[in-house]
């Protein structure tokens, strides 16, 4: 479920209401019928969230891809995912983070905050804006990107002084 949160920007709801027939993984995308903005959704399905989809235990009983040994999709996984995190020495992190992190990691590798959005089911930009937050090393690589384009002779000055050392 965290690797298909990390992977698809999927809300914590639809990550657990998951069903097969929303999953076509000979064309590679998860179909989001109804959204929390009421619109559909198409999320392409990259090669880890691939690979997890194929390893998912099948139920054909069961039309849900997350569920429990009822069969019944689970309600809840604050408890489980909490207990994760404490585990692995993480504080404070939640499983809506996970979503967070998907638009961060797509705009930090250069990804356009258009197609952040539309993954997301964003309808503003605004909103978008909110979940896209940038690790400090990203905004000194792009300073530093500034630096290099406004300044060539800088960046020639500091190559001959590494070559120097």
């Amino acid at each position: 479920m965290v690797v298909t949160a990390l992977n698809s920007g999927m809300r914590n709801g639809e990550v657990l209401s998951l069903k097969w027939k929303n999953i076509d993984l000979k064309h590679g995308f998860i179909l989001l019928d109804t959204t929390k903005n009421g619109e559909r959704r198409e999320i392409p399905i990259n090669s880890t969230l691939m690979s997890v989809f194929q390893r998912v235990q099948r139920r054909l009983d069961v039309p849900y891809v997350f569920f429990d040994n009822a069969g019944n999709p689970y309600k809840d996984v604050r408890k489980s995912f909490d207990t994760a995190c404490r585990k692995a020495g993480i504080k404070d992190f939640h499983f809506h983070d996970l979503r967070h992190t998907f638009a961060s990691h797509l705009v930090m590798a250069g990804v356009d905050l258009v197609a952040v959005k539309e993954l997301l089911g964003h309808k503003t930009l605004t909103m978008t804006l909110r979940y896209a937050h940038l690790a400090p090393s990203h905004k000194v690589k792009a300073v530093d990107t500034l630096d290099k384009s406004m300044n060539p002779e800088s960046t020639i000055q500091k190559l001959y002084n590494r070559e120097e050392k």
